[in-house]
């Protein structure tokens, strides 16, 4: 990539920029990367409204695994002997 560009070009052009470029960086998941402009005309939503709104969802679309009844019988059990242990209180 260096001998392709030279002293005064740029890598963002370079094939072997182009031929990685969607798949060798992080997209971020609150922080926008657009310019100022596209960012207001797409509402001017701030990161903290993009987390409380990417929280939300995660939990709205939360399915609990499956979980084998032998050993939710087994958790159960051992709830109900801390609680009358005098273990740490819950609220279930």
């Amino acid at each position: 990539a260096i001998a392709e560009v030279g002293p005064s070009g740029h890598f963002f052009g370079a094939d072997h920029t182009q031929s990685r470029y969607r798949d060798a960086f992080y997209a971020p998941l609150l922080s926008d990367w657009r310019n100022f402009e596209s960012w207001e005309e797409d509402g001017a939503v701030w990161t903290h409204d993009r987390a409380n709104a990417a929280w939300k969802t995660i939990l709205d679309e939360y399915e609990a695994p499956s979980l084998d009844a032998s050993i939710a019988e087994e958790l159960a059990d051992f709830i109900a002997r801390r609680k009358h242990e005098g273990g740490a209180p819950t609220d279930f």
